[in-house]
């Protein structure tokens, strides 16, 4: 797994520490875990493949099989919960410095937790990210430096240059993958990530 994990809090924070080995395994990586709601709280999982090809249904469903197991047993959530678990998507969240870098030059929003300079929420071309600051070219041409522990939210914004770029990294992850691959085991149907997540009803719930 690489180290260079998303940052959550609390309840977040432990259920990511408890799936990232199982992810590392199966050859995936955490995103981002949000958790929803009070009665029964969703626990949404958000995951890449670690090769960066196309997430497929199956993905879904691998990822859903396993994390469910490991959070059975670590019990998190008293009562009643729903997992769900999907891809990032193409305006995907930008949780992790390797986002920011392989999608510089894309336009991205982002909220701040604490303000600075009297504002919380910017919007401009992302330009890159190291371990403790992301930087952001704003629409007036200035350059933002962000702590990276002071965003609270920050995404891809959907533009036609997005779909384009993302579409020709897949394109680049998937030839490396099915170059690696027997000939028999190259996939022909491959699923466009925006369209794949998975909703699993019985994970513990007492």
């Amino acid at each position: 797994m690489d180290d260079d994990q998303p940052q959550h809090e609390g309840l977040e924070a432990r259920i990511a520490t408890s799936i990232l080995p199982t992810l590392g395994q199966l050859g995936y990586e955490l995103v981002r875990v949000q958790v929803s709601g009070k009665e029964r709280p969703v626990v949404q999982i958000m995951a890449d493949r670690a090769d960066e090809a196309t997430f497929t249904v199956e993905d879904c469903e691998a990822i859903s099989h396993a994390v469910g197991a490991v959070l059975d047993v670590e019990d998190p959530i008293r009562g009643e919960w729903q997992l769900e678990v999907s891809s990032a998507g193409i305006d995907r969240p930008l949780t992790r410095a390797k986002d920011w870098n392989r999608y510089a030059g894309q336009l991205a929003q982002v909220e701040l937790a604490v303000p600075q300079d009297g504002r919380k929420r910017f919007r401009g071309i992302a330009l890159g990210a190291d371990a403790a600051e992301a930087r952001l070219r704003l629409e007036d041409g200035t350059e933002l430096v962000v702590p990276r522990g002071n965003i609270r939210r920050a995404k891809l914004v959907l533009t036609d240059e997005l779909i384009e770029a993302s579409a020709a990294l897949a394109a680049a992850a998937n030839a490396r993958r099915d170059a690696l691959r027997p000939a028999e085991d190259v996939p022909t149907d491959d699923l466009p990530a925006e369209d794949i997540s998975d909703e699993t009803d019985d994970s513990k719930r007492n």
